[in-house]
């Protein structure tokens, strides 16, 4: 039998809403995009498609415009479900501290959008990338605070015996939290470098996360999930805009204010929905292209400025590699390349003193496997190992989670 709630106005109307200032945006974000590229280009906003031999200056930073179109919606959705505390005059108390989880989870994304832009401006050293995020997050961390503050994980069935059934992280399920904001954050800004990839691969992340919030709006925790649905509708449709004008051939570059703006977008959506761990299922290709990447994340190797794929001649793209001598590496770099080398993840060729290999990314691991690819068959098929993902990110969540959790997995 469903449960009233399902049937009920005060679920669907505000998501009705939501959808209908969602589209309407989205057609305006389609008029806007072409309008604005040439003042993006007069303001030195722009740069040049390195995949490309035309030298065309193509806008960037146009995550900005998405962005914007996403704060539109939502501070013009503001009233519709949480009027009632203007009409009672805030004596709503459940509905007061929604409201109040509404406009921090705006501030930190505004921060966000702010503090990526920046970057595209002045462009900013990575560990400037790593602690603005952290502060972004604090009002996130601050009013989760107050108004849940629930800090215990469940332990797997096989390790309840020893370490019970709950087990109380305290602070350090708040620095978890603040980790998974700069992740999520940074995840999308390296997994880059082809049109159309940044806002494809976040666009089927939303949806994800979407279809998981319908699926759980039958529960007892429908209404966080309604919370998480007011965020990812907008974020939908204001990135399909951009990705039309981002796809190959690439019109707008979307910058790091895009990446920025969508990782902290999940990042909320996760921590005040609740379901923080079920999100980073949604992040295996990034995970995965992070770890990938750590050896030059972290310089145990060379990494260059750019680790996008190269351009051959015959206008396929094929795996970047990077040189460095035998000596500018320590044990570590050298374990690591055996190990690499013997798993056959990638490409290694010792010429002499000097060692080549190909840039640790997802990209060039799936040039290195199926060989040279056209660019806008390269953003597919990363956009397919996307779905995939989520696909194995659904059996994880339902039928595998049934099995280790007594409770479901949040």
């Amino acid at each position: 039998m469903m449960p009233e709630h399902l049937y009920s106005w005060e679920l669907w109307f505000p998501l009705v809403i939501n959808l209908i200032l969602s589209i309407f945006f989205y057609f305006s974000s389609l008029k806007l995009i072409p309008t604005l590229a040439p003042a993006f280009i007069k303001a030195n906003l722009f740069g040049m498609d390195m995949n490309k031999t035309s030298k065309e200056k193509i806008p960037e930073a146009f995550g900005v415009v998405s962005g914007c179109m996403f704060l539109l919606t939502m501070f013009l959705f503001i009233p519709v479900p949480f009027g009632q505390i203007i009409l009672n005059n805030g004596t709503t108390s459940f509905l007061y501290s929604e409201f109040i989880k509404l406009i921090a989870a705006l501030l930190s994304i505004c921060c966000m959008l702010l503090l990526g832009f920046a970057d595209d401006v002045i462009d900013l050293r990575w560990k400037h990338k790593l602690l603005l995020p952290t502060v972004a997050s604090l009002p996130l961390l601050m009013v989760y605070y107050v108004t849940f503050n629930s800090t215990s994980v469940v332990i797997p069935k096989p390790f309840q015996p020893w370490f019970g059934r709950l087990l109380n992280l305290g602070v350090f399920y708040y620095v978890y939290m603040g980790m998974l904001a700069v992740f999520c954050t940074n995840a999308i800004n390296i997994l880059a470098g082809v049109n159309g990839l940044e806002a494809g691969q976040s666009v089927i992340i939303a949806i994800s996360i979407m279809l998981f919030n319908l699926c759980e709006l039958a529960g007892e925790l429908w209404r966080t999930h309604q919370f998480s649905l007011y965020f990812i509708i907008p974020f939908i449709f204001s990135t399909l805009g951009l990705l039309k004008y981002n796809w190959y051939p690439s019109r707008v570059f979307v910058g790091d204010t895009f990446c920025y703006f969508a990782g902290m977008t999940f990042a909320v959506v996760g921590i005040l929905g609740h379901f923080s761990k079920t999100v980073l299922l949604f992040f295996l290709p990034q995970i995965a292209n992070f770890l990938y990447s750590t050896p030059q994340l972290f310089h145990v190797i060379p990494c260059p400025r750019h680790r996008i794929p190269k351009l051959s001649k015959a206008g396929f793209l094929e795996p970047s590699t990077v040189q460095f001598s035998v000596n500018e590496i320590g044990v570590l770099g050298h374990l690591v390349l055996k190990l690499f080398d013997k798993l056959s993840i990638a490409k290694i060729r010792y010429e002499g003193k000097n060692i080549v290999t190909n840039n640790l990314t997802l990209i060039n691991f799936l040039l290195i496997k199926f060989g040279p690819l056209h660019e806008s068959h390269l953003t597919i098929a990363l956009l397919c190992v996307q779905v995939l993902c989520t696909g194995v990110a659904f059996i994880i969540r339902y039928p595998l989670a049934s099995l280790f959790y007594d409770i479901p997995l949040s």
